[in-house]
């Protein structure tokens, strides 16, 4: 791994490879990627504060008096939250935050305008010199074969598992994308568990499976009596994370309204429930996964192009299991693994006729979709070798349609020596999932009208697709 420090005033060369997402660049010239890291220096050169030098790695810093801040001032002239400098592309953005005695560059008073290096903030009775520079750092391919939960030998698969090592040792805020089932929420709990972080909560919030009245609930917590039905009260998800990481699960589908909430509570680093007098400060890293391009939805007006800033300093794209077949056998092999260590089935091994079938299907729900069909193969198989026969009695669109849906019912044995409950589980999944197949066929992929039909409401359509490994657009095609 190669670092390589260059001031803001030397351009990094341009390349058809270099990607620009929010304040973070991951390169690649063909090589390997690289991530370029953003080092802010601060020189306080009037004031209380004066000789005070801070230099800090992020897209972020917060400047003010309050103690959650990135640069902490002893004037009585600068405010609590007073501004923020955050990167936007090749620039540095400065933005007052509402502050009492207001903020300049230069000598000149602004509400939002963008730094040069060398420029000079006041703030107050404090000046402050900007020095920014950045640090690229090459970004190795790992050697191993997974990382955290997530298994791959694949070089698209290696690339990811160094990335996210990268990352995982910063404070950066990630957002991960991909299809359903490619493993986000296992990376998030990967980059977590190798974070210095990683002894604090991890807490996630499934931003689509929440009902909009309670979103907000759900994140920020709310007073006893703050709404109808508000019995008691309740810390919200930012409060339960504080000093660790929180992961926001299919951030795309977060209400536009909410937004600007959340946003705030990002750059003030204080929440406030709901109901409640004052906010309370939470030092938390954020999360996030979509399977929507929230670049595109920002640019459409669906999605604050601010918040994606703030969340997006580096984004990390998990490949789709199709497009990494030679991953199919590692994975398969640590799944039957882990059913047969849980006790789970007493298969040991998988017939070479049976991985064939397994690596050549297109696998639109990804590895969660794998999961599913091998947990209930190797509960149902009659030897100790997981077979072709095996495969095909609990999933016959294996064998002649990739695309198409469950077995029949009439296909599933009931497992009399499993517990009712289990047995009930295995017989009734195939169903449930061959009736969301048809049902989003009937309707043409339209969630509302599914939903609709099925007598459910959309929010819990989408649950048990995701848990089904199903995207309507794999099941039309």
């Amino acid at each position: 791994m190669q670092d390589d420090d260059r001031t803001t005033g030397e351009t990094p060369l341009e390349t058809s490879g270099s990607t620009r997402i929010g304040g973070t660049q991951i390169r690649d010239d063909g090589t390997g990627p690289s991530l370029v890291a953003h080092r802010q220096k601060l020189l306080v050169v009037d004031g209380p504060d004066r000789g005070v030098e801070i230099e800090l790695s992020g897209t972020h810093l917060g400047i003010g008096t309050a103690g959650g801040n990135d640069l902490v001032l002893n004037d009585p002239t600068v405010s609590r939250r007073h501004c923020e400098i955050i990167v936007r592309g090749e620039r540095y953005l400065v933005r007052d935050l509402g502050s009492t005695n207001g903020t300049t560059i230069d000598g000149t008073p602004i509400v939002e305008a963008f730094l040069q290096p060398n420029a000079r903030l006041r703030l107050g009775d404090t000046e402050i010199l900007f020095q920014p520079k950045k640090k690229w750092v090459r970004v190795e391919a790992a050697e191993g074969d997974h990382f955290g939960e997530l298994y791959g030998v694949s070089g698209a698969m290696r690339s990811v598992f160094g990335l996210l090592q990268k990352v995982s040792t910063t404070e950066l805020s990630v957002i991960l994308i991909g299809e359903t089932g490619t493993g986000k929420e296992l990376a998030a709990r990967a980059i977590h568990g190798a974070s210095r972080r990683a002894q604090k909560p991890f807490v996630v919030v499934d931003c689509g499976a929440i009902s909009e009245n309670l979103i907000e609930s759900e994140l920020f917590g709310h007073e006893r009596g703050a709404f109808t039905g508000a019995d008691r009260a309740r810390t919200g998800a930012f409060e339960l994370a504080h000093s660790g990481t929180i992961f926001l699960d299919e951030l795309g589908e977060l209400p536009l309204e909410l937004q600007p909430k959340l946003l705030r509570a990002l750059e003030q680093r204080e929440v406030k429930r709901l109901g409640a007098p004052r906010p309370v400060e939470v030092d938390v890293r954020v999360i996030a996964a979509t399977n929507r391009n929230l670049s595109e939805e920002s640019a459409a007006g669906n999605f604050r192009e601010d918040l994606f800033y703030r969340l997006a300093e580096v984004v990390i794209e998990l490949p789709p299991l199709r497009n990494r077949r030679e991953d199919i056998p590692v994975i398969t092999k640590r799944l039957v693994d882990e059913a047969t260590r849980s006790g789970q089935t007493t298969v040991r091994g998988i017939a070479d006729e049976a991985m064939q079938m397994l690596i050549s299907r297109d696998w639109p729900g990804n590895v969660r979709e794998l999961r599913n069909v091998l947990r209930r193969a190797t509960a149902l198989a009659t030897a100790d070798v997981l077979r072709a026969h095996d495969l095909a009695s609990i999933e016959p669109a294996i064998v002649r349609d990739p695309q198409a849906g469950a077995a029949t019912a009439t296909s599933i044995d009931v497992g009399e020596t499993l517990a009712i409950k289990d047995a009930r589980d295995r017989w009734i999944a195939p169903m449930e999932r061959e009736y969301l197949v048809r049902i989003l066929r009937r309707t043409s992929g339209n969630l509302d009208a599914a939903a609709a039909a099925a007598g459910l409401h959309r929010k819990s359509l989408e649950r048990l697709l995701r848990q089904h490994g199903l995207r309507a657009a794999d099941v039309l095609r």
